[in-house]
């Protein structure tokens, strides 16, 4: 079908939001109805929506002709984000000239895939908005990210940005850290060294830090940078100044980066089952 698509002069961007289409169509047509239930399938559809929801409505609000330097990104929401962008492009004849600053693997081949334009930090230092996902949001715009393992590069993206919006479903948006998302804090670790930062993390602020195993591969996950990745679970009643776990945490020899996002998000847009937007400010 895309091929016949091709030959009739459709292009590349609409091609690709098509093919999106497709295989999500063939996922809830056929394996999904093996391994879900209709009610399991029905609000997946409806988180999905949501996503698409509050990314399209983030990128319309801040992604503006003057916008020039744009932060794409990691996870699944972004890739909405991402569809409305070329939408814009291709479609409505918009941001000829945005620069698209990717914040992983996947991010830089999207931005390829969509035929936008690719920048990078080096020649682009200062960008004007960053659009990310989150894992959980609290109620102070603390974030968890880095459930995907593409922490390090994002807060390296959201840092350089003037603005930092989040956009995310209505799953993600919590009154404290660890009501919703339970996998823990994830931590990016020099391979040597995850050990004792395991050993420091649990002496400093107990809970419990683990290796993140890969499902396919044997043994960890290896990050595009090609580091470890531990994930902490915190105790989750317990009451934690963020901020000084952060540091703390970033100043143990070997750690790069955790998943904590304090202080850093300008804005965040949660896509709710209703089909309406929720906007958390700073």
């Amino acid at each position: 079908m895309l091929s016949e698509l091709l030959r009739r002069g459709v292009q590349r961007p609409q091609l690709l939001l098509i093919q999106h289409l497709s295989e999500k169509l063939l996922l809830f047509g056929t394996t999904a109805l093996y391994s879900q239930t209709p009610s399991k399938m029905t609000d997946d559809i409806a988180v999905d929506a949501a996503k698409r929801t509050a990314a399209r409505t983030a990128v319309d609000q801040w992604v503006t002709e003057d916008t020039r330097i744009l932060g794409i990104g990691s996870g699944s929401t972004v890739v909405h984000a991402i569809q409305r962008i070329a939408e814009r492009r291709w479609k409505e004849g918009e941001l000829a000239d945005l620069i698209c600053v990717p914040s992983s693997y996947q991010a830089h081949h999207l931005i390829l895939d969509y035929n936008l334009n690719l920048g990078d930090l080096d020649r682009n230092p200062t960008i004007d908005v960053a659009i990310d996902g989150a894992d959980e949001v609290d109620r102070k715009m603390v974030l968890i990210k880095g459930g995907g393992g593409c922490l390090l590069q994002e807060k390296v993206v959201a840092a350089c940005a003037k603005h930092f919006i989040v956009v995310a479903d209505y799953t993600k948006n919590s009154a404290r850290l660890g009501e919703q998302w339970c996998r823990g804090i994830p931590i990016e670790v020099a391979p040597m060294a995850y050990v004792p930062i395991k050993l420091q993390i649990e002496t400093l602020f107990g809970g419990e830090a683990s290796l993140r195993m890969a499902k396919v591969k044997a043994g960890p996950i290896v990050t595009d940078n090609g580091n470890f990745l531990m994930d902490w679970r915190f105790i989750a009643n317990r009451e934690y100044d963020w901020a000084e776990v952060n540091t703390a945490i970033t100043m143990i020899p070997g750690v790069l980066e955790t998943g904590l996002f304090v202080n850093m998000a300008h804005k965040c847009y949660f896509g709710m089952a209703d089909g309406t937007v929720k906007v958390q400010n700073k």
